[in-house]
């Protein structure tokens, strides 16, 4: 699904722009610049792993990154180049959310119970121990 949401972008010529930067972007459009703290807290990620997100986006120049309140926080904002796509990016999101119900209506299985299932598998056990599990199982591993 996000090669061909990355499709859509480079139709519409919307350079460096992975579909898995677009919740944030629209997260900081819709309540300003944020710390990375605050921004993680509210799209459900870790404070490191959002970091990471956040130089990979910098690094593609969607957002800039300031000193916060403090002089242990930065905040993100959005760029010029990402404030002049925003309403593309809402569209394409409110496309995107269309496109999986009319899926989900399809098929007999809903693709968020897919997830939320598949969710509750990893927390019973993680993906890294049934690696290693099935890894320990095989000769060719040691």
């Amino acid at each position: 699904m996000d090669a061909e949401i990355a499709r859509i972008y480079a139709e519409r010529r919307i350079e460096g722009l992975k579909p898995s930067f677009v919740m944030e972007l629209l997260r900081l459009h819709a309540c300003g610049p944020m710390t990375i703290g605050a921004l993680a807290e509210s799209v459900g990620r870790t404070h490191s792993a959002l970091s990471q997100k956040v130089a990979a986006m910098r690094a593609a120049g969607w957002v800039e990154t300031v000193a916060g309140a403090d002089a242990r926080s930065k905040e993100v904002t959005l760029t010029e180049q990402a404030r002049g796509v925003i309403g593309r990016l809402a569209a394409e999101w409110r496309a995107t959310e269309a496109a999986v119900a009319e899926i989900e209506a399809e098929v007999p299985y809903p693709l968020s119970r897919v997830v939320a299932d598949i969710e509750r598998a990893l927390e019973r056990k993680s993906f890294h121990d049934r690696i290693a599990e099935k890894l320990a199982e095989d000769p060719a591993w040691e």
